[in-house]
């Protein structure tokens, strides 16, 4: 046994250190390899603790959090992947509550509509973590995750921790600063108004039956594979909705398999897994997206995805 495994199981014991995990059940798109140690930790001290100790032995520390919005190389991921379990929820005050990390969306959206607190009631039926949300600052119906967030508690990858305002968090379209820093979101502060528990269920609901009419819910699927085109950064036809799933859509690339990998098609911008797909096929068919848009209208998509592991050039 090595210094790095001797720490990991002096932290958590042997029984919660692990080699060699398949990380596909653990995503929502159900494909992967292994990872080739895994910890699940219960709470921020332990996720800093994790930190550290793959900083201070250089081993690659990745988080892994709901398993949403990522695509897990068939290799697997080489390292530690740490995926955080658990976590707190509390009210500051009538304005203000604090969620952990590793809560998962639907959970603090049924937490507000109990606890009386409006404005998070519409992300109802958003898959994956507190800090997948804000990582990739997540959008519905014209909003980001992060137009509602005032501070959050951050570690740097040596597991050096923080507080930050919302305004030093570099949201911008599916866009956090942990995008570029490697930093790790363990908590996060919200703002809030009092709600009636009626009405933000009824708005609850009616968000959750338009993702259900709109997107392949009953799929394995990661989410939406693009970040839709921006005015003022991407050009589009005359004509073309803003829509990166319209342009898969017009390309007329819905329904298309490529392996066990298959365009939506109930959205173009969703790739789902017949239950045979490998990460290569997804990966592949990603590829075939992006060049018959740019073939066919001259937008260069960009992927919302999250790659995890090492994936072979295309």
């Amino acid at each position: 046994m090595n210094d790095f495994a001797r720490s990991l199981h002096a932290a958590f014991g042997p029984d919660r250190v692990r080699r060699d995990v398949r990380l596909a059940p653990l995503t929502t798109f159900r494909v992967g390899g292994p990872a080739e140690w895994l910890v699940e930790t219960r709470g921020s001290d332990e996720i800093v603790t994790a930190l550290r100790i793959g900083h201070r032995a250089r081993v690659p520390v990745t988080i892994l959090g709901g398993g949403s919005n990522v695509l897990v190389s068939d290799a697997g991921v080489r390292g530690l992947v740490i995926r955080p379990r658990g976590g707190d929820l509390e009210k500051i005050d009538d304005h203000h509550l604090r969620a952990d990390a590793p809560l998962t969306i639907n959970g603090l959206v049924r937490w507000t509509i109990n606890h009386r607190c409006a404005g998070l009631e519409a992300w109802a039926g958003t898959p994956g973590t507190v800090g997948g949300a804000i990582f990739g600052n997540a959008h519905f119906a014209g909003r980001s995750i992060g137009d509602l967030v005032t501070a959050v508690r951050l570690a740097a990858p040596d597991g050096a921790t923080s507080e930050v305002p919302a305004t030093a968090m570099g949201f911008a379209y599916d866009h956090s600063r942990l995008q570029d820093t490697g930093e790790i979101l363990l908590a996060a502060v919200f703002e809030v108004a009092p709600g009636d528990p009626a009405t933000l269920r009824a708005t609850a609901r009616e968000s959750l039956a338009y993702r259900k009419r709109t997107q392949p819910l009953d799929t394995p699927s990661a989410g939406c594979i693009f970040q839709n085109p921006e005015p003022g950064r991407d050009s589009l036809p005359e004509g073309i909705p803003w829509s990166a799933g319209a342009l898969v859509d017009r390309a007329g690339l819905k329904g298309t398999t490529l392996g066990g990998a298959r365009i939506s098609p109930t959205h173009g911008n969703f790739i789902v897994d017949g239950g045979t797909a490998t990460a290569a096929d997804i990966r592949r068919l990603i590829e075939r997206c992006r060049v018959a848009v740019r073939e066919r209208f001259g937008v260069e998509l960009r992927e919302e995805i999250v790659y995890l592991g090492e994936f072979e050039q295309i």
